[in-house]
């Protein structure tokens, strides 16, 4: 249940994780887009313009764009937001950094800890050892 994203942010190869709900949408675009011939077969899930390149960055970021406003979102929207609330919500979600670090493609667990920083709610809900102590 991954998705092999092939050069991606710091033009990097790597899996993401993928939901069985996205698994159905993708399914239903993939028998579409073959049936109208938008998909090459043996070709890329997400065509550019030229089916037989994959879609480009500019692509990308309009198709983003499109969708915040669909969405009635106000704030400045990116790939690299998206992947930034991706590590927030996974934190807030009490998800082991290590397994974010992995799943961001980090070599360095400080780059992840960046986004320790942004999970204030999750950070307030740590109780100090401390405070589970005893009185003797």
């Amino acid at each position: 249940m991954v998705l092999r994203v092939e050069q991606g942010k710091g033009h990097k190869d790597r899996y993401a994780m993928l939901s069985p709900a996205l698994l159905d949408c993708l399914r239903a675009w993939w028998r579409t887009a073959r049936a109208e011939g938008k998909i090459l077969h043996g070709g890329w899930l997400f065509p550019g313009q030229n089916p037989v390149d994959p879609l480009g960055v500019r692509q990308l970021n309009r198709a983003i764009h499109a969708a915040a406003d669909l969405a009635r979102i106000d704030k400045r929207v990116s790939m690299h937001i998206l992947r930034h609330s991706f590590a927030t919500h996974l934190l807030e979600q009490k998800v082991d950094i290590r397994v974010i670090q992995t799943l961001l493609g980090h070599k360095r667990l400080d780059t992840t800890a960046l986004y320790a920083q942004v999970a204030t709610d999750l950070l307030r809900e740590v109780i100090s050892p401390l405070d589970t102590l005893q009185p003797a």
